[in-house]
């Protein structure tokens, strides 16, 4: 579960903070909180499962033997922490200790087993029957306490469908699997349970997680967010751009939008208000840059190491193709922000004194290697995983460069205070112990979606899915794109952008990538839908975290976050229409631009630049001055022609812009001569 930072819980009152926390339990799960022995075992156990996992990314550990540990410590845990039912809050139940001794059982069944365990899968034995079931259950089970009743859902009836999909109507049907043959599939292969979204969850999505909890706990975050409020000057006009400078600075390393959102919003949400933001306002525009965290590098959200791994490419070019998108989506929430200054016609009376940037930098400076270390690394040559474990051992030496900023207190180091009672209330052990527990739930999802992937590859379900889309575009690119967009909006509005992604990116993306465009750019469509559909109820966690922060209508302020994210919203479809739009995703990778053509990238990124200005102005009803019917349909018609790659279109769009531009320009300097 995200859990508030030490400032969050500074700067928000108890109210407001225990609402905020409440709503994350309630999409997360509400996991026990275990005080005395019990408590300290599973936290000692936490800390040693994050030090594993950086163990097996400096070593040599086996597939098997990486997945399997990780899909069973993250049940244990899950079965032991997140009770069966909100009754059974804070106690430990003898079914709880039963179910997780089941999960060790089942993957200690299948470790054992070795080569003849899995070379049995098409034809299992009635015990190798039994204990796949178990498991699949036990993975349901756990699904539920983490992600709630929707994502359970969504997999069962997957698991239906591979079993009794035979009786359904043709495109649907498929031949129909027996409980043996599904079972042996999904617990006996890699290609199941312990599949790529496991592989991925085991060894980059709980290292990237280890990582943030060090950023978190070392103070980064905090300064980050001064620095932003410090560098803006902490003038009235400027609190909407810090907040977005802030975001962006804080959610690249957190790849956490809903951790984004409360942490920003717990400092910035009195600011927004004394600027003269309309409480729904402040909590859209809090949740939009709290959003951009999971398409901003070097982290991003947990699916874009699906991607990486979906694609078999380098994690760098998935960072590669996420930079020009990012740069995209926030230019438009800082136009949105800046015409919002104009509009509300904000003063530059300084907010509150904070020092200067210059001094926290001389302060915090390494605190701004976190922002690059992980691509330093690996342009270096190291992997993803020998990356981020490098760049968390960095974290960790670079916190001594300060006290305050200590993993380990000072105190403990020089004797002045007891070494082991220390280190376990260290920020260390605190790091090291939420690395763990924070990423149950994403490992639950992946552990489903491993599940879902089995089905979709042993029925043909994502060709079957591909011919139903195609035919009913009828072959238009144009139609396949807006219909796959909105089945990944769909799917989004259940469930996590991880899962939504994995669902889509095996049924949907084939559909496109039939009709020409490349598997990398299908694949950061799906991903970029599905990060948008965050901001959608009924999984709209970020706007209704930052509703609660900002004293908000939730829906309201998810339909402000739309206002704020909805220039944005087009950049997609640049990548997928034309062959020259793969250009805003720097051509996929390190190799292919390498030999680019930089005037062509240029001239895509500075229309669809122009584009997102147009759409911003249009949508605010707001530009130089304040827009008229005409001048604002235009503007918005001029940002949809620019974000088309296409010489006509972008004539056309820079023609309508500009037009807007002379008018105002001519009505401002009227207005001024009065």
């Amino acid at each position: 579960m995200e859990s508030l930072t030490d400032q969050s819980a500074d700067t928000l009152d108890a109210e407001t903070r225990k609402r905020v926390e409440d709503l994350i339990k309630e999409e997360e799960g509400d996991a026990n909180q275990y005080k005395g022995f019990l408590g300290v075992a599973l936290t000692v156990v936490a800390v040693f499962m994050s030090l594993f996992h950086l163990y097996a990314a400096y070593a040599i550990v086996p597939a098997h033997i990486l997945r399997t540990t990780h899909v069973t410590m993250v049940l244990v845990f899950i079965f032991l922490t997140f009770p069966i039912a909100a009754r059974f809050k804070n106690r430990l139940m003898a079914w709880d200790v039963g179910f997780a001794i089941l999960a060790v059982a089942t993957l200690v069944y299948a470790v054992m087993g070795g080569d003849d365990f899995s070379d049995r899968n098409t034809f299992p034995l009635t015990i190798d029957i039994v204990f796949g079931s178990i498991l699949i259950l036990l993975i349901l089970e756990a699904l539920r306490r983490t992600n709630g009743w929707v994502l359970l859902t969504v997999t069962v009836s997957f698991l239906l469908y591979a079993l009794f999909g035979n009786y359904l109507p043709a495109p649907w049907t498929h031949k129909g699997y027996e409980i043996s043959r599904l079972v042996g599939f999904m617990y006996m292969t890699l290609e199941g349970i312990f599949g790529t979204a496991i592989d991925v969850s085991s060894t980059l999505i709980i290292l990237f997680t280890i990582f943030g909890a060090f950023l978190q706990f070392s103070g980064a975050g905090k300064f980050f967010i001064d620095f932003s409020f410090s560098i803006m000057g902490g003038k009235t006009s400027n609190v909407g751009k810090t907040v977005v400078l802030s975001s962006f600075l804080l959610g690249g390393p957190s790849g956490s939008g809903v951790a984004t959102t409360v942490t920003v919003g717990a400092v910035a949400h009195n600011m927004l208000a004394k600027a003269g933001y309309e409480k729904n306002a402040a909590g859209g525009l809090l949740a939009a840059g709290g959003l951009g965290a999971i398409i901003s590098p070097p982290v991003l959200g947990a699916a874009a190491f699906l991607i990486a791994e979906f694609l078999k490419i380098s994690y760098l070019d998935v960072l590669l193709m996420a930079t020009v998108p990012t740069f995209l989506f926030y230019l438009g929430l800082y136009v949105m922000v800046t015409i919002d200054a104009r509009k509300y016609n904000m003063s530059e009376q300084r907010i509150e004194s904070i020092e200067s940037a210059w001094v926290l930098t001389k302060r915090y400076w390494f605190h701004f290697f976190s922002l690059i270390s992980i691509v330093v690394f690996m342009l270096m040559g190291f992997s993803p995983s020998m990356s981020v474990f490098w760049a968390t051992v960095a974290s960790l030496f670079t916190s001594f460069l300060r006290a305050d900023s200590a993993m380990i207190s000072y105190d403990a180091l020089t004797g002045k205070a007891p070494f082991w009672q220390s280190l376990y209330k260290s920020k260390f052990t605190e790091a090291l112990s939420g690395g763990f527990t924070q990423v149950l739930s994403i490992a639950a999802t992946c552990a489903g979606a491993g599940l879902i992937v089995g089905v979709v590859v042993l029925t043909g379900l994502g060709l079957k899915f591909s011919s139903i889309v195609l035919d009913y575009a009828d072959g238009s690119l144009f139609l396949t794109a807006l219909f796959t967009g909105l089945v990944v909006w769909i799917v989004g509005l259940a469930v996590p952008v991880t899962a939504s992604y994995i669902i889509c990116a095996v049924i949907a993306a084939p559909a496109m990538i039939k009709l020409g465009v490349p598997d990398y750019a299908a694949h950061m469509f799906i991903f970029y839908y599905a990060v948008l559909s965050e901001v959608s109820p009924p999984t709209a966690l970020s706007p209704f975290a930052a509703a609660a922060i900002c004293k908000g209508d939730p829906y309201k302020t998810t339909f402000q976050s739309w206002k704020y994210v909805a220039p944005a919203i087009l950049v997609p479809f640049i990548f997928v229409l034309d062959p020259a739009g793969v250009a805003l995703l720097l051509n996929g990778n390190m190799k292919n631009l390498a030999t680019a053509n930089w005037n062509d990238i240029s001239w895509i990124v500075f229309t669809a630049s122009a584009g997102i200005v147009s759409l911003a102005g249009g949508l605010q009803n707001w530009f130089i001055l304040k827009t008229n019917f005409v001048e604002r349909w235009v503007l918005i018609a001029s940002g949809v022609a620019l974000t088309y790659p296409s010489n006509l279109s972008d004539m056309a769009g820079f023609a309508g812009l500009a037009s807007v531009i002379l008018v105002q320009w001519l009505r401002q300097s009227k207005l001024k001569a009065i």
